[in-house]
């Protein structure tokens, strides 16, 4: 790939991009499920403990990397002139960000992994599935009880406009625009226009906080739920009332390591919990929100209301996209390059994901979606065109900040 090709659409989204129309997909489960081989769908306990380790193993070298990092750097650079300080220091930054780089990325598997505990994916033992998913996801601050219950709950509704839980778009109607029949371009420019910095603050704010906004007050959740609405709450619209107790143990595990992280604190620094794991936890984040904004969001995707949405429809409303190529799959567990199929068997082990994707690829045909962009500007690509949908209509498809939609539905 040369460097301008970092900015340019993939082919797979062009040739969607092309065809300008859409007919939503007849395609059932049964013709999808009949094309997996039988064997994708069984769990080997000591096989998920395997790539659990192995991860754990690499996200301790990590740390352990980062003990040394003066060390390293002391080696790196001899001499002791004001331009061998400032030359230590460059290095030694540069070396802290690629850990914070890596060591999130190492976090995000941790969290993928606890996905594939919370859809009992890891385990034919749900008491298995449970001990490591609350164990892994309390690790980096996510409430395993609380994020699973809503995370069904989404793949029960995936890309319907009423019942899903997350990354629901916003109207015409919460834009206070004119009708689309009458509006003109200067009527979105008005209301929606920005300066690039100020779309390049929301971005970030959105890439390294969203998440724990979302489980907070959830923010960009869907708006059928009164505010004030959180996954830290168990009386909480989110949940069923059977599930309180399991969410009050979630908060409970939560606050334990919330109380561990303080310890830590207290034994060795701020500096040092800011360096070794909460930097680490930021850019998890954005890894986390990257993928997961990604896999539903695109200007080629479609959202269904009422009658027109089925499960199927829904589980193929999602894109495969090779998130950093080998780093992706490596790290975050197939998690990105082969979501359609996970949309569709969610018990499926992740390791078998890649063979599930190849056997329901034929049956798909063009309804399987793909997509090589560049992840960064897939990223700016939707952030900055999928501004809203309209408020009528059961097929719909985003439209950019001038009122246009690259696919209508036929």
């Amino acid at each position: 790939m040369t460097w301008y090709q970092v900015f340019q659409d993939g082919p797979e989204y062009e040739a969607r991009k092309r065809t300008g129309s859409f007919t939503p997909p007849n395609i059932t489960i049964k013709d999808v499920r009949d094309a997996v081989p039988r064997h994708l769908f069984e769990k080997s306990t000591p096989k998920s403990l395997f790539y659990l380790s192995r991860h754990l193993g690499i996200t301790y070298s990590f740390y352990y990397l980062a003990t040394q990092i003066d060390n390293i750097t002391y080696f790196v650079i001899t001499g002791d002139s004001v331009r061998h300080d400032f030359a230590r220091y460059l290095i030694r930054m540069i070396f802290w960000v690629l850990y914070w780089g890596w060591q999130g990325m190492a976090f995000a598997g941790i969290w993928c992994l606890g996905h594939e505990a919370g859809h009992d994916a890891l385990s034919p033992y749900p008491w298995v599935n449970a001990v490591l998913g609350m164990a892994l996801h309390t690790s980096i601050l996510t409430p395993f009880y609380a994020w699973r219950a809503t995370h069904r709950s989404h793949h029960k509704a995936t890309n319907n406009l009423e019942r899903d839980e997350t990354y629901i778009p916003p109207t015409r109607k919460d834009f206070k625009l004119p009708d689309g029949k009458v509006a003109v371009r200067m009527d979105y420019t008005d209301v929606l226009e920005e300066t690039p910095a100020f779309t390049l603050f929301k971005l970030f704010v959105r890439q390294f906080f969203g998440f724990q906004l979302y489980l907070l007050h959830n923010r960009k959740g869907n708006p059928k739920y009164p505010p004030g609405t959180s996954h830290y709450i168990p009386s909480s619209l989110l949940f069923r009332p059977e599930q309180r107790r399991s969410i009050i143990a979630s908060n409970a595990a939560i606050c334990t390591m919330i109380t561990i992280l303080g310890i830590f604190i207290r034994e060795t620094s701020w500096s040092s919990f800011s360096a070794f794991y909460f930097m680490p936890w930021l850019f998890a984040h954005n890894w986390i929100v990257m993928f997961t904004y990604l896999q539903h969001s695109d200007p080629t995707i479609p959202y269904y209301r009422k009658d027109q949405w089925t499960f199927a429809r829904g589980a193929l409303a999602t894109v495969d996209r090779p998130l950093f190529g080998w780093v992706g799959r490596f790290f975050l567990h197939n998690i990105s390059t082969d979501h359609l199929a996970h949309h569709f068997f969610s018990t499926i082990p992740f390791y078998n994901l890649p063979q599930a994707t190849a056997a329901i690829k034929p049956i798909l045909g063009e309804y399987y979606n793909y997509d090589s962009t560049p992840v960064l500007y897939a990223l700016w690509r939707s952030f900055t065109q999928c501004t809203f949908v309209e408020d009528e209509g059961d097929v719909l498809f985003f439209k950019n900040q001038f009122g246009e939609a690259v696919v209508e539905p036929r």
